[in-house]
C-alpha cells in the first residue's frame, strides 16, 4: 500500500478489493458465482476510473440488503418474450447480478436473429452502465445499457426531483483500434461525483446543482438541503432539455417498458430513504440490446470501417497545442490498464467505511489487507 497525503488516498491491488468484495456479497448470502459476477461489475467502475460507482458504494450495497430491499439469492425470470425481446424480472436481485444476465439474454437473442432487446424491472443498482453494454465486444456485436435511479434530478424549468440521472452507455467494436465506448448520465455530472467532492470538502462546479428554490449553486450537499441536479445542458440556453429528455427516454425505456417504478417512484439507493407508496411497478428498470454486426454488413468490413472512423477523428487538429483528440473510452481505457499495475486508488473516508463494513460482517481476516 501506498499513501498519498496530498489527496488522503490509499493505493490497493486490485486483487484485494475484489476478494473483500467479494467476502462481502458472500456474507450477505449471494451464491459463490453471484458474488464474483458482483465484485466483477462493481471493481470495474474502479479500474476504468469511474471511482463514483465502484467500491465507495459496497456499503450502499449492504444497508439496502439489511434494509430487506435486496434478494441475495434471486431466482431471474423471463415473464415476457419474442425472438428478438424479453422482459425479465429480477426478483429483486443485485442489479450487479440481474444485468448481466439480462445482458446475456439480448446476446442470444441477437444470435438467432439479428438483435436482442431485453427490459428489466424488479432490480436494484446495476454498477456502471458500459460493462454491460461491453460484454456484446466479446461477440462482435453492438451494445446499448441503461437504466433509471433515484430520483435526484429536476426537468427544466423545475425544483422537483423527477429523473434520474438515468445513463446510457453504447459498446461499438472495432478491429485493430480498441472500441469504442460511450458510457455517460444524461445529467451534467452523476450524483457519485457529487458524493467525491462531499469526502474531499470540496465545491461542485456550476451547472453541476441547483437549490430547492431553483438557483444555482456550488454546494457539493446540496441534495441533502432539497436541492437537485441539473439536466445534462445545466439550463435552458445550454440545451437543458435535451438532457431532460435524454433521461426521460431512458425512465420509459427502462421501467414504463419492463413494469419497473419510473420518475419520481423510482426506488432510492440510499437504504434509508423511504419509498414511496404506491409504486407504480416493481423495484428499478434496466433496458439493454445488442445488436449482431453481420445482421447489417460483415463484420470485417464494419471493424475496417470502424478502425477508419476512429483514426481520422484522431487526427482531427486540436484545439490548443498539447491537447489529443479522444474517442469514446480513451480515457477509462488507458485508467484500466495504468491501474491493474499500479492499483486502485481509494479516499481515506472510503477505507474507513470498509474497515467498518468488515466489521459488522466479522470479516476481521480480511482486515489485515486493507
Amino acid at each position: 500500500m501506498r499513501y498519498f497525503a496530498a489527496m488522503k488516498e490509499v493505493q490497493y491491488a486490485y486483487e484485494q478489493l475484489y476478494d473483500f468484495t467479494v467476502a462481502v456479497f458472500s456474507r450477505m448470502g449471494c451464491p459463490e458465482t453471484h458474488a464474483h459476477t458482483a465484485a466483477q461489475v462493481l471493481l470495474s467502475a474502479d479500474l476504468r476510473g469511474i471511482d463514483s460507482h465502484g467500491i465507495a458504494r459496497l456499503s450502499g450495497y449492504v444497508r439496502l440488503w439489511e434494509a430487506g430491499r435486496v434478494n441475495p439469492q434471486p431466482h431471474i425470470d423471463v415473464v415476457h418474450e419474442t425472438p428478438s425481446t424479453a422482459v425479465i424480472d429480477g426478483d429483486a436481485g443485485l442489479g450487479l447480478v440481474v444485468a448481466p444476465a439480462a445482458m446475456r439474454i439480448a446476446m442470444e437473442k441477437a444470435r438467432q436473429v439479428g438483435t436482442g432487446w431485453v427490459s428489466v424491472s424488479n432490480s436494484n443498482h446495476f454498477g456502471i452502465a458500459g460493462y454491460h453494454a461491453m460484454l456484446a465486444l466479446e461477440e462482435d456485436m453492438i451494445g446499448i445499457a441503461m437504466t433509471n435511479a433515484s430520483a435526484l434530478v429536476a426537468p427544466t424549468f423545475s425544483i422537483e426531483r423527477m429523473l434520474g440521472t438515468n445513463p446510457i452507455a453504447v459498446a461499438i467494436p472495432a478491429g485493430s483500434q480498441p472500441p469504442f465506448v460511450a458510457d455517460m448520465a444524461t445529467t451534467t455530472a452523476a450524483n457519485g461525483k457529487l458524493e467525491l467532492l462531499q469526502r474531499k470538502s470540496e465545491d461542485a462546479p456550476y451547472g453541476w446543482v441547483q437549490d430547492k428554490e431553483g438557483n444555482a449553486s456550488v454546494n457539493a450537499h446540496e441534495l441533502k438541503q432539497g436541492g437537485s441536479l441539473l439536466p445534462l445542458g445545466s439550463d435552458r440556453d445550454h440545451g437543458s432539455h435535451k438532457g431532460y429528455a435524454l433521461g426521460s427516454i431512458v425512465d420509459i425505456f427502462s421501467a414504463v417498458l419492463s413494469g419497473a417504478s419510473y420518475g419520481p417512484w423510482a426506488p432510492p439507493f440510499p437504504a434509508y430513504v423511504p419509498i414511496s407508496e404506491n409504486m407504480p411497478g416493481k423495484g428499478l428498470g434496466h433496458f439493454f440490446g445488442a445488436m449482431r454486426i453481420d445482421a447489417f454488413r460483415t463484420a470485417e468490413t464494419f471493424k475496417k470501417h470502424m478502425d477508419q472512423w476512429i483514426g481520422r477523428f484522431r487526427e482531427a487538429t486540436p484545439a490548443h497545442a498539447g491537447q489529443k483528440v479522444l474517442i469514446p473510452g480513451d480515457p477509462e481505457r488507458e485508467t484500466e490498464a495504468i491501474r491493474k499495475v499500479e492499483g486502485v486508488p481509494v479516499a481515506a473516508s472510503v477505507k474507513e467505511e470498509l474497515h467498518a463494513l468488515a466489521r459488522k460482517l466479522s470479516l476481521t481476516a480480511h482486515l489485515f489487507s486493507l
